[in-house]
């Protein structure tokens, strides 16, 4: 029996949170699930051999920097992004909204998309939710996503309700591009989330998520949040967004985040996550453990031949030191950032399978609970 192009299923609940599988032809997603990020075709520092062993089942990819370097139809010349990177399970595409937001000073937004200059080179570009999709499409994009305008939670409610309103009307285009493009080929295998917008506000939370379901999607994705906001903030939004979407389709929460934040929200309902902060952390020298990050450059760790979270069981904790991982990263070498990430990676990939068996054994609260308690202690390691 042929895999599914789509199929969420729901094995068990504790109260609002959710564990299951999203089954796919390119393999199943075990969620809640994290998606190490994987910019320009690559989870910066590792193999993808070494995320998939790491316990990941799907990874993001950028829209953005992908169109920009080396450009979608090369990739699709080369075979797609899936033989390009040699990362053979499910990818999910973000749709470059944000990175066209944060990364370029000149943009201008119009109802057809938003033009902007390149951060690379300051050639002029448009990006309109058909060219996303397109690119997208080009990659070969598993998950595709929806093409939304984002405006900072501290906009007024007038800016937030018209990028709302913007966002549902690309969020449409997206859905008819996705199903029209080359004869319908594409999205015969592949799916296609929206994305809900509206700030911090609920009223036009529930605007969207009604706008977006009369639409119709496959996923349905939380925006908007983690852009400075603040968890308890966040958490308030998460209180009630991901209720106001479908119950018996995955909902994924964009860019987040900490530790703490994923079980927080996994705890509200959501199942889906990304963020580079497992990656960038590493390579920065910082290490999440179950007792909070540590910053391994500290001199602390210059003689400490303990792993860097003894009760992790990925191979960097296996087998060497922070000792070591200490003077790797204050050496500047590149084993240092790769052993980081790899752990990190790692670290996230099992904080999702403890929420999940959590989950599934009825006992989230007690679980959520000690976790904070542990890594909200700060010891990094040391107790």
């Amino acid at each position: 029996m042929s895999a599914p192009r789509f199929a969420f299923t729901i094995a068990a609940t504790d109260g609002a949170a959710r564990t299951g599988t999203i089954a796919m032809e390119r393999g199943t997603i075990r969620t809640p699930a994290f998606m190490p990020v994987g910019t320009a075709a690559t989870v910066k520092a590792m193999k993808p051999a070494d995320v998939e062993r790491a316990g990941a089942d799907i990874i993001l990819g950028n829209t953005y920097h992908l169109m920009l370097r080396p450009g979608a139809e090369r990739v699709a010349r080369l075979g797609g992004l899936h033989a390009f990177m040699g990362w053979e399970r499910p990818i999910l595409t973000d749709s470059g909204g944000y990175q066209v937001m944060s990364l370029s000073e000149l943009t201008k937004r119009s109802e057809e998309g938003v033009a902007f200059a390149s951060h690379l080179d300051g050639t002029r570009h448009l990006i309109t939710p058909e060219r996303s999709i397109e690119i997208q499409r080009l990659l070969g994009s598993n998950i595709t996503m929806a093409f939304d305008e984002l405006v900072p939670t501290t906009s007024t409610r007038e800016v937030q309700a018209a990028a709302m309103e913007r966002s549902m009307r690309w969020a449409r285009r997206s859905r008819d591009a996705f199903h029209d493009a080359d004869g319908g080929v594409h999205a015969a295998h592949n799916a296609i989330f929206g994305i809900q917008q509206g700030a911090l506000d609920e009223g036009l939370r529930r605007a969207s998520a009604d706008a977006l379901i009369d639409i119709g999607f496959d996923g349905y994705a939380i925006g908007g949040l983690a852009v400075g906001e603040g968890q308890e903030a966040m958490f308030g939004c998460l209180d009630y967004a991901p209720g106001q979407l479908p119950a018996d389709w995955p909902r994924y929460l964009m860019g987040v985040g900490k530790p703490d934040d994923i079980v927080g929200a996994v705890e509200r309902g959501v199942d889906m996550f990304d963020c580079v902060m497992p990656t960038r952390s590493g390579r920065t020298g910082q290490a999440f453990t179950r007792t909070g990050p540590i910053n391994i450059r500290n001199a602390r760790f210059n003689e400490d031949q303990g792993p860097l979270d003894p009760e992790c069981g990925c191979a960097v904790c296996a087998t060497w030191s922070r000792a070591y991982l200490h003077h790797l990263v204050r050496s500047g070498e590149i084993l240092g950032a790769m052993l980081m990430t790899e752990h990190n990676i790692a670290f996230y990939e099992a904080l999702m399978a403890d929420l999940r068996g959590a989950i599934a054994e009825q006992r989230l609260a007690a679980f959520a609970s000690g976790f904070r308690a542990r890594y909200g202690a700060g010891k990094g390691g040391q107790g």
